[in-house]
């Protein structure tokens, strides 16, 4: 069992940061892939990033180059470091750990992106 602890969001104006953080706790937490989806109102749950565990990322294209995901497998956590963000972000941010057919989620964090 892994569990998953989000924070970091919150109302933000059009073009600022944040930087959402899920903390696990369990056993071999290093083991598995780690990622962000999100799910705004009236919309299914999306993709939006994830690392492996060696260290491999990727990201949705909406988010290419305003999104870093990272992880740091110390202290158990992974980040997602959001810049010029867009209204269109807005969303219950959840933190995603993946391995094999094992796939736990966590509460989620609200991000509001307005003016």
């Amino acid at each position: 069992q892994v569990q998953l602890v989000e924070s970091g969001g919150g109302l933000v104006q059009p073009g600022g940061s944040l930087r959402l953080s899920c903390v696990a706790s369990g056993s071999f937490v290093s083991l598995y892939d780690m990622g962000w989806y999100r799910q705004a109102p009236g919309k299914q749950r999306e993709f939006v990033a994830r690392v492996t565990r060696d260290g491999a990322a990727d990201v949705a294209e909406a988010v290419k180059g305003r999104f870093t995901i990272s992880r740091d497998n110390a202290k158990k956590a992974v980040y997602l470091q959001q810049n010029s963000l867009k209204p269109e972000d807005t969303a219950v941010y959840y933190c995603n750990a993946a391995l094999l057919s094992n796939n736990f989620w966590g509460q989620g964090t609200r991000v509001t992106v307005s003016s």
